[in-house]
């Protein structure tokens, strides 16, 4: 891969990713599978104005062992100085950057109801330096090649080839080969537009309808509005890009409001593990039922985390015919799945979904219906036949979309 590319994909991971500030601190999160990269990424940061960059490595094997190996006890333990680290995240809020090359099966075989519990006995802890820094600092999830994951994606090929090829889709689907930063921002606005007829319709209930056996309904808050592409940070009114790609429209839903079944139409790689072919049934906006033919243990442990993990988070509206979906290729990673098909997401909701958020607290936002949890999972519902209807305030009847793709 020529560097001239990648460098260009750095730079605009930066500029319009997390948008680093001068003087501010970057947190970089990332595997072992692109140094290079990481290196031109950590470069432009500095070049435009960063403190200090800290890279944190991770390595699945490592998680497999600890998760071997560890009690719940331990793996759920906190130590002083991680909490003190948590402190100083919420004192300089650093713009932070996940860059994901995981294996999709990168952890398969794991003790899931050990890690469940241990997470969920950390949580707790974590949660209120999480709450003080939401909605005030620049974040962004991008994505380059690992080795396991190109071969997952393209196993007949070497792992030079996958490795390229994988490199290839990545690009493509930044739109790296066009102006890459005047390309985001003629991106953004359409997202934006879309967002703001969307607003304009007053929707209180969306309707899906798939031939797979999907037909639910999901009610929508009064005072949520749809969002989409770049985001503003509170108090500095920095604007940022949170996910490279990105072609949703989306909203928190009512939290219990959700009727119905919906069958995914893509598998989910959730923490390592691949869950295939499978469904959910809600009732009073909780899942009720969970069938999957693989992975089904793993999705039961995953809708049992907390009281929120049972109800929806997110509605995203995504058209089957876009860039991440024309190139049909399942990537096995929610980032660019989710991007080419409509998706919900079980747990927690994004507060800043809820107009005039800032003049709220946090709990009065969730009193106001968004949903709380410890976990955020995306899972992808759209294919080429999907139809969803909005019913607006006034009981009007109007289509979104109509064989997969915008109705308007």
């Amino acid at each position: 891969m020529k560097k001239t590319r990648l460098k260009k994909y750095a730079e605009l991971i930066v500029k319009m990713g997390i948008n680093v500030q001068k003087g501010q601190d970057v947190i970089i999160n990332c595997g072992l599978d692109q140094p290079e990269f990481v290196k031109m990424v950590v470069d432009y940061c500095y070049k435009f104005g960063a403190r200090k960059v800290t890279v944190d490595w991770y390595y699945q094997p490592l998680d497999k062992l600890h998760n071997r190996y560890c009690s719940i006890k331990t793996l759920a333990s906190v130590e002083k100085w991680q909490l003190e680290k948590w402190q100083h995240r919420v004192d300089t809020l650093p713009a932070i950057l996940f860059i994901d090359s995981d294996n999709p099966d990168g952890l398969k075989g794991i003790n899931e109801e050990k890690s469940a519990k241990a997470r969920m006995k950390s949580y707790p802890l974590i949660k209120p330096f999480r709450d003080a820094m939401e909605n005030k600092y620049q974040w962004c999830i991008a994505a380059v090649p690992g080795k396991e994951w190109a071969k997952k994606i393209f196993p007949n090929l070497s792992t030079a080839k996958a490795m390229e090829k994988l490199w290839e889709a990545i690009l493509y689907t930044a739109r790296v080969d066009e102006d890459p930063i005047k390309a985001w921002e003629l991106h953004n606005k359409d997202l934006a537009d879309r967002c703001a007829y969307l607003n304009s319709l007053h929707l209180k209930n969306l309707y899906y309808k798939s031939n797979n056996g999907t037909n639910f309904r999901v009610g929508l808050l009064p005072n949520a509005l749809f969002m989409g592409g770049e985001e503003v940070t509170l108090d500095r009114n920095i604007h940022f890009n949170p996910n490279i790609p990105s072609e949703e429209c989306f909203t928190s839903p009512r939290k219990g409001d959700i009727e119905g079944v919906v069958y995914a139409s893509k598998p989910l790689s959730y923490n390592g593990q691949l869950i295939e072919n499978f469904w959910f049934k809600f009732e009073n906006g909780r899942v009720t039922e969970v069938h999957a033919e693989k992975g089904e243990e793993v999705l039961r442990h995953m809708v049992k985390m907390d009281d929120g993990a049972s109800m929806l988070g997110e509605v995203a509206l995504i058209p089957y015919k876009s860039p991440i979906s024309d190139l049909n290729i399942l990537f096995y990673n929610t980032l660019f799945d989710e991007n080419a098909s409509c998706h919900l997401a079980l747990g927690t909701g994004f507060t800043n979904a809820i107009k005039d958020f800032e003049k709220y607290t946090n709990e009065e936002l969730h009193e106001m219906g968004i949903n709380e949890s410890m976990i955020h999972v995306d899972f992808m519902i759209g294919n080429k036949d999907l139809s969803i209807v909005g019913e607006t305030m006034s009981g009007e009847k109007i289509q979104i979309f109509k064989d997969g793709n915008w109705a308007f």
